[in-house]
């Protein structure tokens, strides 16, 4: 063998390792967007099942507020579909839409329940409503730095995709379209939990 079989030998290898290191990375940040859409869905999940407890525990003060009470649930089921679709294919941006959409008229409903409760003097000191509104107030703080890190997951593996040489490989392994964040309509509530205050 001569010196320049040597030295093709020596650069497919190299070559070879390269793409492998690009294809290991993308799946690698692939798989930390994932897991962070996971986390998301974890204290969504929570979240949803906190807000049944509630509006039971409203029901017997706000027995003529029934349409308010059904906004809410009907919004709660919505976002619950959303997530469901949403989990499915984390990243897609069509299903982190959705899920956006869902989770903004949950909080238009959560939030003209809050200013329903605000005239029953009697169920904002209610033991379990206050407590209920903590466990909800802790939890969307959970689901904010938990849609923060999917955000910065999702950057990650997006910045690290559209750039070069990775961008010319990225297709051919099944890394050909950007990761979505996750990101309401309102930027206020990307900023501030909404505030669940009974």
């Amino acid at each position: 063998m001569d010196i320049s079989t040597l030295i093709i030998i020596a650069v497919l290898v190299v070559v070879v390792f390269y793409v492998i290191s690009v294809y290991n990375r993308l799946v690698a940040l692939r798989n930390r967007y994932q897991n962070g859409f996971a986390q998301i869905e974890v204290q969504l999940k929570r979240r949803y099942d906190l807000i049944p407890n509630l509006v039971e525990t409203a029901k017997a003060y706000l027995s003529h507020e029934r349409e308010t009470l059904e906004a809410v649930i009907a919004a709660r089921n919505g976002a619950v579909d959303g997530l469901k679709q949403a989990s499915q294919n984390p990243g897609d941006a069509q299903s982190m839409n959705l899920l956006a959409n869902a989770e903004g008229a949950l909080k238009n409903a959560m939030g003209r329940l809050n200013v329903t409760v605000e005239a029953y003097p009697d169920l904002k000191a209610s033991q379990n409503m206050q407590q209920l509104s903590e466990e909800l107030s802790s939890t969307e703080n959970k689901v904010a730095f938990a849609r923060q890190a999917y955000n910065d997951a999702v950057t990650a593996y997006n910045a690290y995709r559209q750039s070069f040489p990775p961008v010319v490989l990225a297709g051919a392994f099944g890394h050909g379209s950007d990761a979505a964040l996750l990101e309401f309509a309102d930027s206020a509530a990307i900023q501030d939990a909404p505030k669940v205050a009974f």
